[in-house]
């Protein structure tokens, strides 16, 4: 197969060359090739690299009425979306042992439209499960410093994220963490979004962090600080990273195109952990990304019924944003970011630090994971056009930009069944 007479867009720049395709691989690129099958007409289309969301919750098995893997992974492919990397909660059971782990792999096999990888989650009790689940494929691990918000689902205490933590560098794995230290969060003094807001301040996402770093020093452990919502929390990892700790940060969509005050209008749906900060806070972190100081964007996309996200008490509505199949159009129209820095922050950087194989870029020798967009398209988010199990979001009647005309996932059409789990490379 050959992709004819697009602009590619990687981390190095864009250039109108073919795409040869052998066997789901990338075979050469160029100008005016030869070749055989079947040829796909990109011209006037950007050819990006298969996006890669490494922070879904699929919610399957046990909490399919919620989100399903065969409804999520078309999303993101609707999205220009060809990997995903999917949590352990809100699943039921969470994926903490090996038999949770091959429920999820099973339901994963039968479903995804699109390549996967599964972490595992570190609890008070599991880490004697973290090598088994690690030789089983799992992608790596996570874990919350406060409440996760499901029972089931414990917060570590410093004792486990120590231990966890060093058992993870011995397996040359990765944790991902929730950073809110629990001392620092407050009980809310009413039920409205402002005392939700007020009841998690950015102290506690600095410190947490802080904490998490520290601790990946004594251990050399790697670690990955997810949807950092704080100018101060980038910052603090940045300064990390300068004295040799090996640790990254990811933010999202609504932690730059929203700010506290948009909470009461946007209501339940925008409700999530952490949430909302400062305008100012806001533009900064836009800037931030803007100047490609952060190193990945996700979706965090985390639905649930559209009951649970209604009422007028914060405090007991669900905490998640369903988001994933809007993240790169969201960014193209509203993020300020060259269509290489997007292709970096959406793809390639994360293939990169998660050790994801022949994933992330176009070039030869990677898989066909391509996502064709006409960008001369402009429009807005529509729930009637989201694939999700729930089709709502916080992010409608936001700006997007580009069309997706197709999506390649190993050069075929994304098709429930057709995902495959991800391999790494390792050290």
């Amino acid at each position: 197969m050959i992709v004819r007479g697009g602009t590619i867009v990687t981390p190095r720049g864009m250039e109108q060359v073919d795409i040869v395709v052998n066997h789901g691989r990338i075979a050469e690129i160029g100008p005016h090739l030869e070749g055989y099958g079947q040829v796909i007409d990109a011209r006037g289309l950007h050819v990006f690299p298969g996006g890669i969301d490494s922070h879904v919750h699929f919610n399957e098995p046990g909490r399919t009425d919620w989100e399903t893997i065969a409804s999520g992974s078309a999303a993101l492919a609707a999205g220009g979306y060809t990997a995903f990397i999917d949590m352990p909660l809100n699943n039921l059971p969470v994926t903490t042992d090996l038999a949770a782990f091959d429920l999820k792999l099973a339901a994963m096999q039968r479903s995804s439209a699109v390549d996967f990888g599964i972490w595992g989650g570190l609890v008070p009790g599991n880490v004697d499960q973290l090598r088994g689940l690690v030789e089983h494929g799992a992608t790596g691990f996570k874990a919350f410093m406060c409440a996760s918000g499901i029972d089931e689902f414990p917060a570590v205490d410093t004792d486990t994220l120590r231990e966890g933590m060093a058992r993870i560098a011995e397996l040359d794995s990765i944790l991902l963490v929730h950073a809110e230290a629990p001392g620092r969060l407050l009980t809310p003094q009413g039920t409205g979004p402002s005392d939700f807001i007020r009841s998690r301040p950015p102290e506690a996402e600095v410190e947490a962090i802080e904490e998490a770093i520290a601790i990946a020093r004594d251990t050399g452990c790697r670690l990955h600080v997810v949807h950092v919502s704080t100018v101060q929390g980038i910052t603090a990892i940045q300064e990390a990273q300068l004295h040799g700790v090996e640790v990254s940060a990811e933010t999202c969509p609504h932690y730059l195109l929203y700010a506290e005050e948009d909470l009461e209008r946007l209501g339940g749906a925008a409700k999530c952990a952490p949430p909302f900060r400062s305008a100012g806070n806001r533009d900064d972190l836009m800037a931030m990304v803007a100047g490609g100081e952060v190193e990945m964007i996700v979706s965090d996309h985390s639905p649930s019924t559209l009951e649970l996200k209604q009422g007028d008490d914060f405090t007991r509505i669900w905490g998640g944003i369903s988001g994933c199949q809007s993240t790169r159009q969201l960014l193209l129209a509203q993020a300020r970011v060259e269509p290489s820095v997007l292709a970096a922050m959406t793809s390639t950087n994360i293939a990169r630090r998660f050790r994801l194989s022949n994933k992330g870029d176009i070039a030869p020798g990677f898989d066909a994971d391509l996502w064709l967009v006409d960008l001369s398209v402009e429009d807005v988010v529509r729930n009637e056009d989201l694939l999700y199990r729930i089709p709502f979001s916080a992010h409608s009647g936001q700006r997007i930009r580009g069309r997706t005309v197709q999506t390649l996932v190993r050069g075929g059409p994304p098709a429930p069944g057709a995902g495959r789990l991800l391999n790494q490379a390792r050290n």
